[in-house]
């Protein structure tokens, strides 16, 4: 009996122990799965935020003036005016909202291609030569990142005005150019993509230092130039504060100041039954232009934010 019951114990224990492990993996999948539920709602709810107001803005850029204040936000009006709409908003004001639709992509292209010549030379320089008062100068680079560009938009224009330049496109283009972040960006992915060991063989094979930079080095640096490029085109785009106060000719705005001016007379009562619907549209279009570049551009954005966190 003794025996039988040994065994009996045995086997319990045998048991307890296999169910063990059992219990603590179901109980970890079930974690996992609460997990899960959590961060898939906290996903959607981000979606909705941001997709809410650009699903409502396509809808009402189909909708006149009446049917934008006496119909559901999201979905159709009673009459699809969309086409309607976009030809009050390029002939309005003699086709102004074209003219400033030109001048965004120019400030924005000039903006963006500036940025990233000056960030590529300059990060570059920092990643791969040493000098006298680099971690100073490196260290006001962070600390300018800081700083909002609100902030300096009032010392800019005084600058500017000093200088006469104010109330043209280079007011627009020059403060755009100079991107701390970018320069920091660039810095961080030369340092990882550019092999040190690379640009000493090419050193020993009489290669100079530009053609270092410009036949090897850049090719390296593709994926965060792209980067900074669509970075500062859409921030120079949807820049507002600083053309606002260095411009004062409408023909010289960009198109967030235009459509700002026709909102603030609506608002104001000047002709709100013909510029609430035209803004809208005119809101609609500004993006497009956006939506474009950054699905053409993302797959070299994604690369160039994920490559330079990652020691090769």
């Amino acid at each position: 009996m003794s025996a039988v019951s040994e065994t009996s114990d045995a086997t319990q224990d045998t048991m307890a122990r296999s169910q063990t492990p059992r219990a603590a993996r179901g109980k970890k999948k079930r974690r996992r799965d609460r997990k899960s539920v959590i961060l898939t709602v906290a996903l959607w709810t981000c979606c909705f935020y941001f997709l809410v107001p650009l699903i409502w803005l396509i809808f009402a850029s189909t909708k006149n003036d009446t049917n934008l204040f006496d119909t559901f936000g999201l979905w159709f009006g009673k009459a699809f005016s969309l086409f309607g709409n976009l030809g009050t908003t390029f002939t309005y004001e003699n086709g102004s909202f074209g003219q400033w639709l030109i001048n965004s992509a120019f400030y924005a292209l000039a903006s963006a291609v500036g940025a990233v010549i000056l960030s590529t030379l300059a990060g570059y320089a920092f990643a791969k030569y040493s000098f006298t008062g680099k971690s100073v100068i490196f260290s006001i680079v962070l600390g300018s990142i800081m700083i909002p560009g609100t902030a300096l938009a009032l010392p800019t224009y005084l600058l500017f005005a000093h200088v006469d330049i104010t109330n043209t496109p280079w007011a627009v283009i020059l403060p755009s150019i100079v991107n701390p972040f970018a320069l920091y960006l660039l810095r961080i992915y030369a340092a990882e993509a550019v092999d040190d060991s690379l640009v000493e063989a090419a050193r020993i094979d009489g290669a100079g230092e530009f053609r270092i930079f410009f036949q090897i080095s850049s090719r390296l640096l593709g994926p965060a130039i792209v980067t900074v490029f669509l970075l500062a085109l859409v921030g120079t785009w949807n820049n507002y504060f600083l053309p606002l106060i260095m411009l004062n000719k409408s023909s010289l705005y960009p198109v967030t100041v235009g459509l700002a001016q026709w909102a603030a007379s609506s608002n104001a009562g000047g002709g709100a039954h013909v510029l609430f619907s035209t803004v809208i549209t005119g809101s609609l279009v500004s993006i497009i232009p956006l939506v474009l570049s950054f699905l053409y551009l993302q797959r070299y954005w994604q690369s160039g934010l994920s490559a330079g966190s990652v020691k090769g």
